[in-house]
């Protein structure tokens, strides 16, 4: 039996993948705002440890996985969920609004995995899975903030899985494309309070079809929920995991695109060097 710590358990891919975990027999530290709204998601079970936690704050961190220590002694798996979207362009952002989502997305999953790290490091094992996002990978116009926080939560997955291989713990970034959850409700996606017209032909149009975009994703939610909970068992999992159709082809566009920009500029770029 593998115990998983899983913070934004009240829905969406938090939800799911604790309800598959809990059906193949892993117990769960579900984690969120509201313990009972978790209950009501994920379902009532014996495995099933559902925690008070925001994870903007340090001391409600330690004192979840001190909870998951005392009730199944260990933590095998964390996965960071939690998080939301802001929609609108990088000037249409306030300072507040970036801030927010700085705070949940970036400091927020440093601070559970500061909190579970010592448990981990103990035992010499364990994995972490941080859900990024094809916007984690390359950003677009009218998600330039949201896409900011999962760059950094790459390059944290990055620096995480080579400081943390020699000790037998596992780092991957999970990157979802667009499926059909509810991140584009305005319970997971903030829009910029501001709008400058200036903006409508790029990210005013973003904005203008979120509404279109919302129930038609092309992704099912359950086969990424599955995906993840098998993933658990893979024994060297790479560095970062693409999840859907437009995120493979995101990935493959940019790669062409670095690859257009290394062959016209290698030479200048070379000539920097003494």
């Amino acid at each position: 039996m593998k115990v998983w710590f899983i913070t934004g358990a009240s829905r969406g891919f938090g939800a799911l993948v604790a309800r598959r975990a809990l059906e193949r027999g892993d117990a769960v530290v579900a984690t969120s705002r509201d313990p009972q709204a978790t209950v009501a998601a994920v379902g009532a079970h014996p495995n099933l440890l559902a925690v008070a936690l925001d994870v903007t704050r340090q001391d409600m961190a330690a004192t979840a996985v001190q909870a998951a220590i005392d009730r199944f002694g260990t933590i095998d798996i964390l996965l960071n969920n939690a998080g939301f979207g802001l929609m609108g362009a990088v000037e249409e952002a306030s300072a507040d609004e970036v801030e927010a989502v700085f705070r949940t997305n970036v400091f927020g999953l440093l601070a559970v995995t500061r909190a579970v790290l010592p448990q981990m490091r103990k035992a010499r094992s364990g994995r972490i899975l941080n859900i990024s996002s094809i916007g984690g990978y390359r950003g677009a116009a009218g998600f330039g903030v949201y896409s900011a926080t999962k760059f950094a939560v790459e390059a944290l997955s990055e620096a995480l899985r080579a400081e943390l291989a020699p000790l037998g713990i596992h780092v991957t970034a999970i990157e979802p494309g667009y499926f059909r959850t509810d991140f584009m409700d305005a319970s997971s996606l903030k829009v910029s309070r501001a709008a400058i017209p200036d903006y409508d032909g790029t990210a005013g149009k973003v904005r203008m079809n979120a509404g279109r975009i919302n129930g038609a994703q092309p992704g099912d939610p359950a086969k990424l929920a599955q995906v993840l909970v098998d993933f658990a068992d893979v024994p060297d999992p790479p560095v970062r995991l693409p999840l859907g159709a437009d995120t493979i082809a995101a990935i493959e566009a940019k790669h062409a695109s670095d690859a257009a920009i290394l062959q016209q500029w290698r030479a200048v770029a070379l000539s920097t060097g003494f």
